[in-house]
């Protein structure tokens, strides 16, 4: 246990997850990064991890490298050091497609929803058995005795191609990322060569054309609402307190299910966690408790009240996840005014699915935006601006700055959704700030 994985850029969602898992598993663990805040740190912080500024003397002959996968020899020290003087190290990926070998793995891939579905699997699993796990929020658990290992999959730039694990869910295939993928041909290609990958069962969302296409090795096993599906949610009863519904396999009853969250895909996502439990031999019963306390994952539909006003903040930063969070919000609050504050994430992104988000955000009441946030990955040549977005949305609001978020005050019994994968925390906390300087009641 005497070899130290030192991580390059630890504070990644994935990285720090995986940093923590292996700290919690009895190994050495340390990380260097940038010395801005994430919110990924707090974890590390309080788990007594060691973090370093980038810098070359990080890099000696008694650490083993884990290297986050946005970091090159132009754009990294330590990376360029290793390079320049022999040392080797494993992408985070890479890494992980050896690691979990030692485990039986479940891993959960797809477009959307992934991080949620992942968390709510490993939720179960470990108040039912020992499990270690990685969720895509930057949280991690290990275990030194834990059999199953539950893991987030990730598409982006193929990364899930050394996986091969025993049972896996995708919950839908769709076009992303288009930095990297150059058609949803492309998209569906790269999770057909995963499918093949999986060795007992792949359980796949049967409403997803893409998906219906995907062929592996392995049993597959159709989850949905309609009857062509092998597992079958219905009777599905959502309210402002959650959603309960029930699941049958063929004939076979399986039982009646409650989530203490909203929208239907939270339902999907339940279902596709209770079908492969089943087929992997957990007792329901135990898995349909556990489903009841489940709290979420970070920054995925979290909320807070400040000075009486509801917020909540998402990750959905794809035309897909804004309509699932609004659909969402619309369940719980049904009598509020729903306030969407959205930043677009990579002018990739935004110049190939414009008119989706547009036609996503005009689901909310009133839309308010923010400057899109660049992909350390890509440069901004002026191809497209949020006003190009803010002039295909039909709904009162407009764009906002940090500095100045008081145009939201001007709704009465609203619901205020902040979404998006670049800093629109900023934009959420100056909102806070200025909502307790009209009082100080915040809870």
């Amino acid at each position: 246990m005497s070899k130290v994985y030192h991580f390059i850029g630890i504070k990644g969602s994935g990285m720090s997850a995986l940093a923590l898992m292996l700290h919690q598993m009895g190994h050495k663990v340390q990380g260097s990064d940038v010395e801005k805040y994430y919110f990924t740190q707090r974890g590390l912080e309080q788990a007594g991890i060691p973090i370093f500024p980038f810098d070359e003397k990080n890099i000696t002959a008694d650490v083993e490298l884990i290297a986050g996968n946005a970091f090159r020899p132009d754009n990294n020290v330590e990376i360029a050091f290793a390079d320049e003087h022999g040392y080797t190290y494993k992408r985070y990926h890479e890494f992980l497609g050896e690691f979990m070998k030692d485990f039986t793995s479940l891993g959960v891939a797809g477009a959307h929803g992934k991080t949620s579905t992942t968390g709510l699997l490993a939720h179960v699993m470990r108040n039912i058995t020992d499990t270690s796990f990685l969720i895509g929020d930057g949280t991690g658990r290990g275990s030194a005795n834990a059999q199953y290992f539950v893991f987030e999959s990730d598409e982006y730039e193929r990364h899930f191609a050394p996986y091969n694990p025993e049972y896996s869910i995708i919950t839908n295939i769709d076009f992303d990322h288009p930095d990297y993928f150059t058609s949803l041909e492309d998209v569906f290609n790269a999770f057909n060569d995963y499918a093949k990958q999986v060795k007992k069962g792949l359980f796949v969302y049967g409403e997803d054309e893409q998906l219906r296409r995907v062929t592996a090795n392995a049993p597959i096993f159709y989850y949905g609402l309609n009857e062509n599906n092998d597992f079958i949610a219905y009777d599905l009863k959502p309210s402002t307190k959650g959603s309960q519904f029930k699941v049958r396999h063929g004939e076979e009853e399986l039982g009646e299910f409650q989530i203490p969250t909203f929208g239907k895909h939270n339902v999907m996502n339940a279902t596709a966690v209770i079908a492969t439990l089943y087929v992997a031999g957990f007792d329901l019963q135990l898995v349909a408790e556990h489903l009841k306390t489940f709290g979420g994952v970070k920054r995925r539909f979290t909320e807070k009240v400040v000075n009486n006003t509801v917020i909540i903040d998402d990750f959905a930063h794809h035309p897909t996840e804004i309509i699932a969070t609004i659909d969402a919000a619309r369940q719980k609050y049904p009598s509020k005014e729903l306030v969407a504050i959205f930043q677009p994430h990579t002018f990739t992104r935004t110049i190939a699915l414009l008119d989706e988000f547009a036609d996503a955000l005009n689901g909310a009441d009133a839309v308010y935006l923010a400057q899109i946030y660049g992909s350390a990955r890509e440069t901004d040549n002026g191809q497209v601006k949020v006003e190009d977005l803010a002039a295909k949305i039909n709904k009162k609001g407009g764009l906002l700055t940090v500095e100045n978020t008081s145009p939201l005050l001007d709704h009465d019994n609203a619901v205020y959704v902040f979404m998006g994968a670049g800093d629109i925390q900023s934009y959420e906390y100056s909102f806070e700030r200025l909502l307790s300087s009209l009082t100080n009641n915040v809870q």
